[in-house]
């Protein structure tokens, strides 16, 4: 580790957005399941599963795993956030999608709040990995 002139903040010795994306991924995971779980209420409850909106839940679904091996790129955090616009226009599909949507729609929002919480602590030299 070089060592930083005066008053100028170290950088981290591990990459603290690694855990991030970890917790990124690992929400989409398990809102892939929620979705796929979706599928026997919508076919119990209402006017039952059609192709329509058995088709939207699934491709929401994969489309959500295939995301969480995507984190790493600079757009995720965007593509998270617009997957739980579609998730939330599943409405349209079934009103019980859009509930799912909306609960993890609060995930995401207080996953955006602890990432702008560690940009604040990496500026400031606050993580552990900073402090000599």
């Amino acid at each position: 580790m070089t060592v930083p002139e005066a008053g100028q903040v170290p950088p981290p010795a591990r990459d603290p957005w690694k855990g991030f994306r970890g917790v990124c991924a690992g929400t989409l995971v398990l809102e892939a399941i929620v979705v796929f779980l979706s599928l026997p209420v919508v076919a119990t409850v209402g006017g039952g599963l059609t192709w329509i909106s058995g088709t939207y839940i699934i491709v929401l679904g994969v489309v959500m795993l295939l995301g969480a091996g995507l984190q790493g790129r600079s757009w995720a955090l965007s593509f998270d956030l617009a997957l739980q616009v579609l998730v939330i226009l599943g409405f349209f599909a079934h009103p019980s999608i859009a509930v799912v949507g909306v609960l993890f729609l609060a995930v995401w929002v207080y996953l955006l709040y602890l990432r702008r919480d560690l940009r604040k602590r990496i500026a400031e030299g606050r993580l552990p990995s900073q402090r000599e």
